[in-house]
């Protein structure tokens, strides 16, 4: 999806074509894709929100039996992602892909009313991880695509805001169900698949689609993409570009000296993606059948050879490293029940903690990951998880433990959850870039599913308090490390 279309190069030299509408630095396809998280986030938090302690004191699970249930929970999502980024640029149909997994997954919740045993439930949450796996990558290719590459980290942090509001009101919505409904699980299941309907009539409804638009590909045009990545006569700082190379590191890539980036002019009609010319995946030129707009579908070949771009590779390796030290919500909000002493019925309104400060730092972080660096937010974020796992470790139990433990939990997520897709902006083109963000979050998320598994078993044999200072260890190594793969090329911030 694509905001303008350049019809000529600058004739003064200004770089007037390259601005969009004065004051428009949120594409209007962001604020309804957040719609849809966020009516979809008030649904799916209402069920994370009672899960835990649903599985552990009503039906009885272990700790090893809950941490398997909750990697499931997470691990098919990631598994799935790569699916669903692929066919989504294949198809160049981002929002039936995305509709997809909306649609599965509001019609698994009516389904966990019927499941009472592991396997019963493990299938039904596998499915709908399975439709938040489809839906992903293509909406976040949706977000990218309808952004200029300066304000990704804003773009990314106002849709996370709305979809922790959605977070924020869904388990305060749990809370008020159970506290009134006879049958309270029941109920809150129940609300929960409403809601989630109302999520996909709203994605079918109102955010523009069918097949991507593409812009035209006009000898005589400059090609777009060159000059929203920073590639071209622009300099690199306008576009935004820090010295991070999570930023526009494609920008940075030994590769693009030979691809033209010095002073690319689409009247080169083989210019080739930046970043991409040495991967071997082909910039597609006009009347190539295979797809509406004269493209060929993007090949399995062209989407694996993206593995072959160094920065990506390094990205997607520190997200999987430092996912595998990374515990899960429920594990972190049954570890405070227990260090603070939480009361049972308070429990469902931990996660809204998480989800106010999330929603008041998204926006800010993001927008200052634009300015000082993505690379700088990112690992501030882990710091601040760090430090969150110490206050469990070793803070003694006072009225403050809570808010401290949600707030650095919280910031966590907004310095993190936005900030690592608004990075792929400069590293993917356009055609790939659902397969691209794919990549990077199934390595995320799969490293957080053998953490859920190793987490529950270290906690069943050793109990919660060696298996959290195992990660609080790790997460301190990965952390150095990435820190170490990460730098930038030419400095040290």
């Amino acid at each position: 999806m694509y905001l303008t279309d350049r019809s000529a190069p600058p004739k003064d030299g200004t770089g007037r074509s390259r601005e969009r509408a004065p004051g428009r630095r949120v594409a209007p396809v962001v604020l309804v894709l957040g719609t849809v998280s966020l009516i979809t986030d008030v649904s799916s938090e209402m069920v994370t929100a009672v899960l835990p302690l649903y599985l552990v004191t009503t039906l009885g699970f272990s700790p090893l039996g809950f941490g398997t249930l909750d990697g499931v929970y997470n691990g098919v999502s990631a598994l799935v992602q790569l699916t669903g980024g692929h066919l989504a640029d294949r198809v160049r149909n981002h929002k039936l892909l995305a509709g997809l997994g909306y649609g599965l997954s509001a019609l698994c919740k009516p389904l966990l009313l019927l499941a009472g045993s592991i396997g019963t439930l493990g299938t039904v949450l596998a499915l709908e991880r399975t439709g938040k796996g489809l839906r992903t990558a293509p909406r976040d290719a949706m977000i990218s695509l309808s952004t200029r590459p300066e304000n990704q980290g804003r773009a990314f942090g106002v849709h996370r805001a709305m979809d922790t509001t959605g977070a924020m009101l869904g388990p305060l919505a749990a809370f008020l169900i159970l506290r009134t409904a006879v049958d309270g699980y029941d109920a809150v299941f129940a609300v929960s698949a409403c809601v989630a309907a109302l999520g996909v009539l709203v994605l079918a409804l109102f955010v523009p689609g069918g097949r991507r638009d593409a812009r035209p590909h006009d000898p005589g045009v400059r090609d777009a993409r060159l000059d929203d990545a920073g590639v071209g006569d622009a300099p690199l700082e306008d576009a935004g570009a820090g010295d991070a190379p999570l930023e526009d590191a494609a920008v940075r890539d030994p590769r693009l000296e030979g691809a033209g980036a010095g002073d690319a002019r689409s009247g080169d009609a083989g210019v080739r993606d930046a970043g991409l010319k040495g991967a071997g995946v082909r910039n597609a030129r006009p009347g190539e059948a295979g797809s509406p707009d004269g493209r060929p579908p993007v090949r399995v070949r062209e989407a694996l050879d993206l593995l072959r771009l160094p920065r990506l590779r390094a990205l997607a390796g520190c997200a999987a490293l430092l996912g595998l030290t990374t515990v899960s919500d429920a594990f972190v909000y049954l570890l405070l029940q227990r260090r603070a002493g939480v009361g049972e019925q308070w429990f469902t309104l931990l996660p809204l903690g998480t989800a106010v400060v999330f929603l008041l730092l998204a926006v800010p972080l993001g927008a200052l990951a634009d300015r000082i660096g993505r690379r700088t937010v990112f690992l501030a974020g882990h710091v601040g998880l760090l430090t969150a796992y110490g206050l469990l470790l070793w803070a003694p139990a006072t009225p403050a433990l809570t808010p401290l433990v949600l707030a650095l939990h919280g910031t966590f997520y907004a310095a993190t959850d936005g900030v690592l897709p608004a990075a792929l902006a400069g590293l993917v083109p356009e055609q790939l870039r659902a397969t691209g963000l794919a990549i990077v979050g199934t390595s995320q998320a799969l490293a957080r599913f053998c953490c859920s598994l190793g987490f529950g078993a270290a906690w069943t044999v050793w109990g919660d308090g060696p298996a959290l200072a195992g990660s609080a260890i790790g997460l301190l190594c990965c952390a150095a490390v990435a820190a170490l793969v990460l730098r930038p090329a030419g400095g040290t911030r």
